[in-house]
């Protein structure tokens, strides 16, 4: 399968990435997120899960060291030219093999950047390449640099993003129709995450989320399936993917009747949801739109069930998490860019009468606010 992106796209990422390289004052980047390796080269694996690097230097060459089992996955899936194999043997320490790898790139007393914020780099690992790198390389904390170039969509990823809010739009769809009391929480799953599938979408970067009854009032996957009560509130919050680029979406729905308590809840989180969007504008920070949604929430008597944040970065991201930082938090100076793509997500969740809401989709921001991706209704469903 060929590189989701044209010989030119791919070219300029890796001369953009060059050049910040070289104002950093590095020689090289080691990269260990996956994300990283995909927008560079178009290389797609979970390979990252066990030791692997994408070395880029200065002038924007690329070598990959990973496992034999991702050799002939890097070769089909990105335009990586020059891939090396560390071998799993008994007492094997890939760190050896990086060094070895450097030394033949003529890196072997360079100032390296290095992803540490990864998943990809346990710390089991990074300490085994600190020894091994120690009085020859000069190492330092690059983990944002490919973050902040990836931040700001192409034309091609836009497009992207706009195919993966459409098939959260569908995964929506098959909720709507299944939710009714009796309804079973598996068969609701497998016709979301089939809709993702039947329409040329991808697994998303963690598992969809659904709870009902007590377990509304969750915002992680657990295991263990139920049916709905007659009476009943069901939370999901789900992502459609096309080519690893995400849009996530969260709702709650309802069984039976609407609780009037879950028709104010729903009230506000609408309300906060506009507001949150009236505040993404380009060049504005982002704590702008968490104040937004503090605002709101708080003047409803909801500020005690409200999170401490209320949305994150989309992207081209990999399990464990499909959350592609910076965050919607108190305080967060970082300004908002035209190509950005966020999630919003207004959550309540009240512990002491055990109801919950939520409300969320994702956003392009553009050159003068910000654009909704998803075409579903804000509206209250009650199945």
């Amino acid at each position: 399968m060929p590189v989701h992106f044209t010989p030119e796209e791919m070219t300029s990422r890796r001369e953009r990435a060059a050049a910040a390289i070289r104002e950093a004052g590095l020689d090289a980047l080691l990269c260990f997120k996956q994300e990283s390796m995909y927008w560079l080269t178009g290389y797609d694996s979970f390979g990252f899960s066990l030791f692997q690097c994408l070395v880029v230097t200065a002038d924007g060459a690329v070598t990959l060291l990973t496992r034999l089992p991702d050799l002939r996955q890097a070769r089909h899936t990105s335009n990586i030219e020059d891939i090396r194999i560390w071998k799993d043997t008994a007492g094997m320490n890939p760190a050896r093999d990086l060094r070895a790898l450097l030394d033949d790139l003529g890196l072997d007393a360079a100032r390296l950047g290095v992803e540490l914020d990864a998943c990809g780099l346990r710390a089991h690992y990074w300490r085994l390449m600190e020894a091994e790198l120690a009085g020859r390389c000069a190492l330092v904390d690059a983990s944002t640099l490919v973050d902040a170039l990836r931040a700001v969509k192409s034309p091609r990823e836009i497009e992207y993003a706009r195919r993966a809010a459409a098939l959260a739009d569908d995964a929506w769809d098959e909720a709507v129709r299944l939710a009714r009391p009796g309804a079973f929480e598996g068969d609701i799953l497998a016709a979301m995450q089939g809709a993702v599938f039947r329409g040329g979408g991808d697994y998303a970067g963690n598992e969809f989320i659904i709870g009902s009854g007590p377990g509304a009032l969750l915002c992680r996957y657990f295991s263990g399936r139920r049916h709905l009560d007659p009476e009943d509130q069901l939370t999901l919050e789900f992502a459609g993917a096309y080519r690893r680029y995400h849009a996530a979406m969260m709702r709650t729905l309802l069984t039976g009747r609407a609780h009037p308590e879950h028709v104010f809840m729903h009230a506000a989180c609408v309300d906060a949801l506009h507001a949150c969007m009236e505040a993404i504008r380009p060049a504005r920070p982002m704590g702008d739109v968490f104040a937004a949604h503090a605002r709101v929430l708080d003047a409803a008597g909801l500020g005690a069930h409200r999170l401490h944040a209320c949305g994150y970065g989309m992207g081209a991201v990999y399990n464990p998490i499909w959350a592609d930082p910076p965050m919607f938090h108190e305080g967060n100076p970082l300004p908002m860019r035209a190509g950005n793509v966020f999630f919003l997500h207004m959550i309540v969740m009240n512990s002491d009468t055990g109801r919950a809401m939520t409300l969320g989709h994702s956003v392009l921001v553009t050159t003068d606010g910000c654009e909704g991706l998803s075409r579903s209704s804000l509206d209250l469903v009650v199945g």
